[in-house]
């Protein structure tokens, strides 16, 4: 993979905890495990109640798919700033990496299968994009 001088440049960093992601009922309540976490995203659509969160507090019985790492664009990111979830979607792409993204008003998050995650590294690295882990707190 080269680098592609139109995408845009960000540092990446991995989170250390493994996530899941979830769906239930339509009219499910909001459970109180989906708010725990340095991570989560809620989102409810007329067809389901989807949850992103550690995967350590997914109970049993809940519908998810479970292994996913994430990267995290330092921010904030500019909201009128344009490509930066394609670019990094086209070089997961070519890499045969499935994505998941969250965007919030600060930042991106992309979500691949932990299995995934040193190719991603490695792929998104090729493409000028720095990588660190998520610093201990």
């Amino acid at each position: 993979m080269k680098d592609d001088k139109t995408a845009p440049k960000l540092t990446l960093i991995i989170l250390r905890e493994t996530f899941a992601i979830c769906r239930l009922d339509k009219n499910a309540p909001i459970p109180v495990w989906a708010f725990q976490g340095s991570l989560f995203s809620i989102t409810r659509t007329k067809d389901e109640l989807s949850i992103v969160c550690p995967q350590i507090n997914v109970p049993k019985g809940i519908v998810c798919n479970q292994g996913w790492s994430c990267l995290k664009a330092k921010g904030p990111l500019d909201l009128s700033s344009t490509g930066i979830i394609s670019s990094i979607a086209r070089t997961l792409e070519q890499e045969g990496i499935s994505l998941f993204s969250i965007s919030t008003y600060d930042t991106d998050y992309f979500i691949v299968k932990e299995k995934d995650l040193e190719k991603a590294v490695f792929a998104l690295s090729e493409t000028g994009q720095r990588i660190e882990w998520e610093q201990n707190e």
